[in-house]
């Protein structure tokens, strides 16, 4: 018997984690294609994303979210060059977390600085409601590197 909840158990990790990162897939898509409203739509009315520009309390709330993403969606000329490597979710029965590296390419304070494209990382907190999952909280940010002077964001590393 303990086989079978385990078997039951482990087939409903596998489809949670699948709705997951089908979630996570729509943002990239949404992303790429700059379509707000569909990028809107999964994430959480009370969202609280933490980005690599200020302010250091992060966007809080979908309206400030929004208009982050638009400020954005206005640094690409076309569509936004965006690839996920070495996602790794996990989930509970309502929520769920993942982490990944995100390739950017397109963005046009990247090639001022000489780059074509640079990697960030990202986590992703979602909760399951209802009305399905939704995001609730993204942290995105670059590697640190301190030095005498005080530090720098190191751009040019790769997995």
């Amino acid at each position: 018997m303990a086989s079978r909840q385990s078997a039951s158990t482990s087939t409903q990790s596998a489809s949670t984690q699948s709705e997951v990162k089908a979630l996570l897939d729509s943002r990239v898509e949404a992303c790429r294609a700059k379509d707000i409203d569909r990028l809107m739509s999964l994430y959480s009315p009370n969202i609280v994303y933490f980005d690599c520009v200020p302010p250091l309390q992060g966007f809080i709330g979908s309206d400030a979210v929004r208009r982050n993403f638009l400020r954005w969606f206005d640094e690409y000329e076309g569509p936004i060059g965006l690839e996920t490597r070495d996602l790794d979710i996990a989930v509970s029965e309502d929520v769920a977390f993942a982490h990944m590296l995100h390739l950017d390419k397109g963005n046009v304070h990247l090639s001022k600085a000489g780059l074509e494209e640079a990697w960030i990382r990202s986590t992703v907190c979602c909760r399951r409601s209802s009305h399905g999952w939704l995001i609730t909280h993204e942290h995105i940010s670059w590697p640190f590197e301190f030095n005498k002077e005080g530090g720098n964001v190191v751009m040019r590393l790769g997995p």
